[in-house]
């Protein structure tokens, strides 16, 4: 849990750090676990330690579209917002590269609201950077065509990663985007056509990537 140490809003305030460290409990995840489903209760707020999760929403057809990925330090707000008001989830948060989540139970989460200036700050934080990040999933979806998505969507996980190499699937990927494995892979071979990837067995090399 020595990560914790390392939050900035949690650095600052001692007491925060302590009551999150006694309240709190750690568990370990492998990529592709589920953390939380869909219509589920929330009974208590994750932060990530180390890994990476994605957090998914998926549409009355069956389909998927990727919103955000939660990084180490980072938590879930829409997993705050909904077990503040004692409401299902609406996403369904997944692990993306094997992962050590801190659960903080919900009725801690509201407390720290009030006892803690700190913890505000954090919350408020991740909420102005989550907002970001969906108006910049609509801007893609209504201004941008999907080659693009694809792109920029491989480029944003080698910067997660730290690899310009992919364990994925077509299907996944297209998951992610919120479309078909059969436009995905066409799209995919038009890439390696034009050399900013190469594809192999359910792993993709990004070569145009700046880490």
């Amino acid at each position: 849990m020595e990560n914790i140490d390392k939050i900035n809003e949690f650095k600052s305030s001692p007491q925060l750090l302590e009551q999150l460290k006694e309240h709190s409990i750690i568990k370990n995840y492998l990529a592709g676990e589920i953390i939380l489903n869909e219509n589920a209760p929330i009974r208590s707020l994750p932060i990530v330690m180390n890994g990476i999760l994605k957090v998914i929403k998926t549409e009355e057809d069956g389909r998927e579209i990727l919103l955000y990925y939660i990084k180490p330090g980072e938590s879930c707000i829409m997993s705050f917002l909904g077990g503040l008001h004692n409401e299902t989830s609406k996403v369904r948060a997944e692990v993306e590269e094997d992962a050590e989540i801190l659960f903080l139970p919900i009725s801690k989460v509201s407390l720290f609201i009030h006892e803690h200036p700190q913890w505000v700050d954090y919350i408020f934080k991740l909420y102005h950077k989550r907002f970001e990040e969906l108006l910049s999933i609509i801007d893609e979806i209504a201004f941008k065509k999907v080659d693009e998505r694809l792109l920029n969507l491989l480029h944003k996980k080698v910067e997660l990663t730290h690899s310009h190499t992919i364990q994925i699937t077509h299907e996944q990927l297209a998951n992610e985007l919120g479309t078909v494995r059969v436009v995905v892979s066409r799209l995919l071979k038009q890439l390696e056509e034009i050399g900013e990837v190469e594809l192999g067995r359910n792993k993709i090399r990004i070569i145009n990537s700046i880490l």
